[in-house]
C-alpha cells in the first residue's frame, strides 16, 4: 500500500457516525500511528444524515423517551473493542444546559432543549442536533494521523477488482474516489413502485386522483390531500403517525383538554392495515428489580449451530420456535420473579419443565396453564399480533368504538408496571435482535413483528389519536385493508374483513409505510450497481453480508475483501443505528466488528513490504 490509504464510507448518518465512533476507539490498538483519509459520501449533513436532519417540521417527534436514546457502548455491548462511555440524550441535555457540551442549534431548538427531561419524547429536530455533536465528537477523537473529507453529493456506483484498490464515482465529478476499503452505510431506501404501485398510480392518472406511494412522510408533499375530503391510508405503523401529525396540527389544529379542535383544513382520513390498529404504544415506566437473564433458549450458541448446518436455517421452522422460547422465557421469569402472587409453583419447577418442553407442544401448554391462573397473564404472541383476527362488527361505528377501546386499553396496560413482563419481552426482543444479526437468516416478517410490539408510537400520539377519532378526523376501516380500483366511478374503495360489507370510497391514497429495503426495488444507484456488478440479495431484496464483519457476499458465496455495508437494507441488519442505555446495543455490536476488520486490513496492508523495483 502506497501512500494514505483511503476509506470511502457511502452515507454519513447516525450508522457511519457509530462507525467513526468505533475507529477512533479501537485504533490506539489496530492502527495507532497510521495514516487514514476518511470520505463520508453523504448530499445531507454528516451526524444526523437525511432521516434526522435538521430541516423538517418541529412537529416531529422521535419515538423514544430522551433517557432512552445514546450512540455510545457501555459494558453491555458484546464487542472486541473498548468501551468509550458517553451521554444519552438526556444526559447530554443536561451537559449543554450547563455549557459543558457545545450545540449547533436554531433557537426552537435551544427552547426545547432548556426543558427537557429524561421522559420527554424529542423532537426529531434536537435528536438531529444530538447526532452532530456525537459526529464531532466521534471525529475529534479519531488518532492525528486520520483524517476525514465530506462531500455532500451522492455516490453513484463502486468499481474495483476484489484484489485491488476500488473506486467511488460520485454525482458531482468525474474523477472517482479512489479506495483501499468501502463501507455502504446509506441507512433507509427510497425504492421504485412494485407492480400493484404502479398500477394504481396510473388508475390515478387516468381519473385526476391522487395516489402517494410508499415514501419517508416527512419528505412527502402533502398538499394534494384537500381539506375537508377522504383520504385512504393503508399503513398504521410510525409512516401513518407522522401522517396524522402533519395533517392536523400541521395544518393549524390543536389539542385542548384532551379533545381536538379542528382548523377546517384536515382532511378526513381512513386508516387500516393488516392488523387494523396501531402499533403498540412506547412503554411508560422503567424497569425495577432483577433483570431477566437473556439469551437464555436463543444465544450465541443457537446461533452457531444453525450457521454451522448443511443447509441455510429456515426462519419459520428452525428459528421462529427458538424466538417463541426465549419471548416466553423473559416473559414467565419477570412475571415469576416480581408477581409471584399471580403463579401457582415454583420459578425453579416452571423453568425446569418449560426448558424440557418441545415449542408448541401440548404439554407445554398444559405447564403454563396450570402455573399461570389467568389467561391475561399468559403471553400469546398471536393474539398479540393479530389482534382483531375473527372479530366482526355489525356497523362502522361499532368498530370506531371497538378499536377506541382497544386502543384505551393498550394505553393503560404499556403504563402500569403490574403488566412488567411486557417490559421483560420488550429486552427478549432486542436480545433477539442480536443474535439475528449474527445469523444473517431471512426474516419472514420479523423487523415488522418487532416494530408493531417494541417500536411503536409515544403514548402521547395514542391520546391525540383517540382526540382525532373523536372529532371525525380518523376513521379506522378495519383488519385486512385492502384497495380496489374502480374504474367505472373512478374512485379508490377500501374494506376490510371487520366489518364485512362496508366499504369507503375516496379521491385520493396514501400508502404509509416506508419503501421495502430491497435492492430489487431501490432508487438507491451505489446499491444497484453492487447489486447488478454481482452482490448476492436474498429472496427479500436484503443484501447478503458477512454476519461477523459486514464484508458484501457475492452471488458465488465469498465475502469481498474490500467492500462492508451496514444498515437494514442488509441480512445483519439491526433494530436501529442508535438504542437504550445498557441493552447490549447490536448495532455497536455491529459498528464494532467492522470498524476492527477494516482497521486490521489497512494496518496489516501497510505491513506488507513494497513490491520490488527493476
Amino acid at each position: 500500500m502506497t501512500g494514505t490509504p483511503a476509506l470511502v464510507v457511502v452515507g454519513a448518518g447516525p450508522r457511519a457516525t457509530g462507525l467513526i465512533e468505533r475507529i477512533a476507539a479501537n485504533a490506539p490498538e489496530l492502527y495507532a500511528d497510521g495514516r487514514l483519509d476518511v470520505h463520508l459520501v453523504d448530499p445531507y449533513p454528516a451526524g444526523g444524515g437525511r432521516i434526522w436532519r435538521r430541516d423538517q417540521s418541529p412537529l416531529l417527534w422521535m419515538n423514544s423517551m430522551a433517557e432512552d436514546v445514546t450512540m455510545f457502548t457501555d459494558e453491555t455491548v458484546r464487542q472486541d473493542g473498548p468501551v468509550r462511555p458517553g451521554p444519552s440524550l438526556d444526559v447530554w441535555a443536561e451537559e449543554a444546559r450547563a455549557g459543558r457540551a457545545a450545540v449547533d442549534a436554531d433557537p426552537v431548538v435551544r427552547a426545547e432543549l432548556a426543558t427537557l427531561t429524561g421522559q420527554d419524547f424529542p423532537s426529531r429536530r434536537l435528536q438531529s442536533a444530538y447526532l452532530r455533536w456525537v459526529y464531532e465528537q466521534s471525529v475529534a477523537a479519531l488518532p492525528p494521523g486520520v483524517t476525514v473529507h465530506e462531500h455532500r453529493t451522492r455516490a453513484l456506483r463502486v468499481t474495483g477488482p476484489r484484489d485491488g484498490a476500488q473506486q467511488v464515482w460520485l454525482e458531482d465529478r468525474a474523477e472517482p474516489l479512489h479506495a483501499d476499503l468501502v463501507v455502504v452505510a446509506v441507512g433507509h431506501l427510497d425504492a421504485e413502485p412494485d407492480a400493484e404501485q404502479v398500477e394504481l398510480a396510473k388508475f390515478a392518472r387516468r381519473h385526476d386522483l391522487v395516489h402517494l406511494p410508499p415514501d419517508f412522510t416527512a419528505d412527502t408533499d402533502l398538499s394534494a390531500l384537500r381539506p375537508g375530503e377522504p383520504v385512504l391510508v393503508r399503513g398504521f405503523g410510525l409512516a401513518f403517525v407522522d401522517l396524522m401529525v402533519l395533517l392536523t396540527e400541521g395544518r393549524g389544529g390543536r389539542y385542548e383538554d384532551g379533545a381536538y379542535l379542528p382548523s377546517g383544513r384536515e382532511p378526513v382520513l381512513y386508516v387500516g392495515s393488516r392488523r387494523g390498529v396501531p402499533y403498540h404504544s412506547k412503554i411508560g415506566y422503567a424497569w425495577e428489580g432483577e433483570r431477566t437473564p437473556l439469551p437464555r433458549h436463543f444465544g450465541p450458541g443457537e446461533v452457531d449451530a444453525l450457521r454451522s448446518g448443511a443447509v441455510p436455517a429456515d426462519f419459520r421452522a428452525d428459528v421462529w420456535p427458538l424466538i417463541v422460547r426465549e419471548l416466553g422465557h423473559a416473559h414467565y421469569h419477570r412475571l415469576f420473579s416480581a408477581h409471584p402472587e399471580r403463579t401457582a409453583v415454583d420459578w425453579a419447577d416452571f423453568a425446569e419443565k418449560y426448558a424440557a418442553a418441545e415449542a408448541g407442544a401440548p404439554e407445554l401448554e398444559a405447564l403454563i396453564a396450570a402455573s399461570v391462573p389467568d389467561p391475561a397473564d399468559r403471553l400469546d404472541l398471536d393474539a398479540l399480533d393479530r389482534p382483531l383476527a375473527g372479530v366482526r362488527h355489525e356497523s362502522p361505528e361499532a368498530l370506531q368504538e371497538a378499536v377506541r377501546d382497544y386502543i384505551r386499553a393498550d394505553l393503560a396496560r404499556r403504563h402500569d408496571p403490574s403488566h412488567s413482563p411486557d417490559l421483560a419481552v420488550f429486552f427478549g426482543l432486542l436480545s433477539v435482535y442480536g443474535q439475528l444479526i449474527r445469523l444473517g437468516a431471512s426474516d419472514d416478517g420479523w423487523h415488522g413483528f418487532f416494530s408493531y410490539l417494541a417500536s411503536g408510537p409515544p403514548g402521547p400520539r395514542l391520546e391525540q389519536l383517540l382526540a382525532l377519532s373523536r372529532a371525525g378526523v380518523v376513521r379506522f376501516v378495519g383488519a385486512d385493508m385492502t384497495v380496489a380500483a374502480d374504474e367505472e366511478r373512478g374512485l379508490f374503495r377500501a374494506s376490510g374483513s371487520t366489518v364485512p360489507g362496508a366499504t369507503v370510497e375516496a379521491r385520493a391514497l396514501v400508502e404509509a409505510r416506508l419503501p421495502p429495503p430491497s435492492l430489487r426495488q431501490t432508487r438507491s444507484p451505489v446499491l444497484r450497481a453492487l447489486h447488478r456488478d454481482g452482490a448476492a440479495v436474498t429472496e427479500e431484496g436484503l443484501l447478503q453480508v458477512d454476519p461477523d464483519d459486514g464484508r458484501v457476499v457475492d452471488t458465488e458465496g465469498r465475502p469481498h475483501p474490500r467492500r462492508f455495508a451496514l444498515g437494514p437494507f442488509t441480512t445483519a441488519r439491526a433494530s436501529g443505528a442508535f438504542t437504550r442505555p445498557r441493552t447490549g446495543g447490536p448495532a455497536f455490536a455491529q459498528n464494532d466488528a467492522v470498524a476492527r476488520a477494516l482497521l486490521v486490513r489497512l494496518r496489516d496492508a501497510d505491513r506488507r513490504p513494497a513490491p520490488r523495483t527493476a
